[in-house]
C-alpha cells in the first residue's frame, strides 16, 4: 500500500507538472499578449512591460523561471484582471468562495442522487421509474447555463424568493448550489439505477429475497456497498470541478469565485492568473483520483492496489 501510494505520487506530480508546461507552452503560442488593448500602447511601453514581468525572454526561459518560483509558492502577479496583485492572494480570497458551492453542490448531489438511483431500480419498469428516468435525462442534456437562468427568471425576479445576484444571505447560496448540483444529482442518480440493476442479479441478493429482507435493508445494506465503486470513480473528477468553482453559476449570479475569475482571466490573456489556475485544477484532480483510489479498498477490500490485474 505505501510504495503505491508513493508511485502515485511521483505520477501525480509528473501529471502536473506535465499538464503546466503544455499550458505555458499553448498560452504563449497564440498570437497577441496580457498588455493588447482596443488602444494598443506604444511598441516602446510594450517592450518596457515585457521586459518589467519577464516576458521578454524565450519561451523555454519563462517556463523554467515560473516553475521555479511556482514550486515556492510564487504563482507572479495578475497581469490584467487585479492589477500587480499576487496571484496568491487572490486564489486565497476566491478559493473558499467556489469550495464551499462546490462542496455543498457535490453534498446535495450525492444525498439526492443515490437515493433517486435506488428508488428508480427498486421500481424497474413502473412509472416511478419511468418519471425519475425522465427527470434525470433532461437533467444531463438541459445545459447549467440555460437552467441557471430560468431559476434566475421566475424565483428571483418573477416571484422574489430568493436573491438575484451574490451571497449576501444564506438564501443566496440555494440556486447557485441546487443549479451546480442538478446535473451530476442527475447522472448519480443514472449511475446508481445501472449499477444497481447489476448487482441485483448477483446470485447473493436472490438468496436474500428469498430469506425475506426487507426491500430498505435490501438496498441500503446488500446492493449499496457494492455499487458505489463506479460513483466513488465519477466523484473523484467531479469534486475537483467543483471545487475550483461552475464558472456558468458563478457568472450567471454574480459569485465573486475562482472559477468565474479562470473564464475572466482567459478572455483577458492574463498569463500568472491562467497558469495559478490550471495548476491548482489538476493538482486537485490528481489528489481526488488518489482519494478515491484509497477509498475503494475501504469500500471493497478485495481491491489489491498494489498489485496490477493481468489478463
Amino acid at each position: 500500500m505505501l510504495m503505491y501510494i508513493i508511485k502515485r505520487i511521483f505520477i501525480a506530480a509528473a501529471t502536473v507538472l506535465l499538464i503546466a508546461c503544455t499550458t505555458f507552452i499553448m498560452m504563449n503560442a497564440i498570437p497577441g499578449g496580457p498588455f493588447m488593448a482596443e488602444k494598443a500602447p506604444s511598441q516602446s511601453v510594450l517592450d518596457a512591460l515585457n521586459a518589467k514581468y519577464g516576458l521578454d525572454k524565450p519561451v523555454p526561459v519563462q517556463l523554467v523561471n515560473y516553475l521555479k518560483a511556482a514550486v515556492k509558492g510564487d504563482f507572479g502577479v495578475s497581469l490584467r484582471m487585479q492589477k500587480n496583485r499576487p496571484i496568491a492572494d487572490i486564489i486565497k480570497d476566491m478559493f473558499p468562495i467556489s469550495a464551499k458551492i462546490g462542496l455543498l453542490s457535490v453534498l446535495v448531489a450525492v444525498l439526492l442522487g443515490i437515493p433517486i438511483g435506488c428508488i428508480a431500480a427498486y421500481n424497474q419498469g413502473k412509472f416511478l421509474d419511468n418519471l425519475l428516468r425522465i427527470i434525470t435525462t433532461l437533467g444531463i442534456a438541459v445545459p447549467g447555463f440555460v437552467l441557471a437562468a430560468l431559476l434566475q427568471y421566475w424565483l428571483c425576479v418573477k416571484l422574489a424568493w430568493f436573491p438575484c445576484i451574490g451571497l449576501s444571505s444564506w438564501k443566496s447560496y440555494i440556486l447557485p448550489v441546487f443549479t451546480l448540483s442538478f446535473y451530476p444529482m442527475c447522472y448519480i442518480g443514472r449511475l446508481t439505477r445501472s449499477s444497481m440493476l447489476d448487482v441485483t442479479k448477483q446470485d447473493y441478493i436472490r438468496t436474500a429475497i428469498a430469506k425475506g429482507v426487507s426491500p430498505v435493508s435490501l438496498i441500503f445494506k446488500h446492493t449499496l456497498r457494492n455499487e458505489l465503486l463506479p460513483i466513488l470513480t465519477y466523484l473523484g473528477p467531479l469534486t475537483a470541478g467543483t471545487l475550483m468553482g461552475g464558472f456558468v453559476v458563478e457568472s450567471v449570479f454574480s459569485i465573486p469565485g475562482l472559477g468565474r475569475y479562470f473564464i475572466q482571466s482567459i478572455l483577458n490573456r492574463d498569463y500568472p492568473l491562467i497558469m495559478a489556475t490550471t495548476i491548482c485544477l489538476s493538482a486537485l484532480v490528481v489528489i481526488m483520483n488518489l482519494a478515491v483510489d484509497l477509498v475503494y479498498k475501504l469500500v471493497d477490500p478485495r481491491i489489491n492496489l498494489g498489485r496490477e490485474v493481468k489478463n
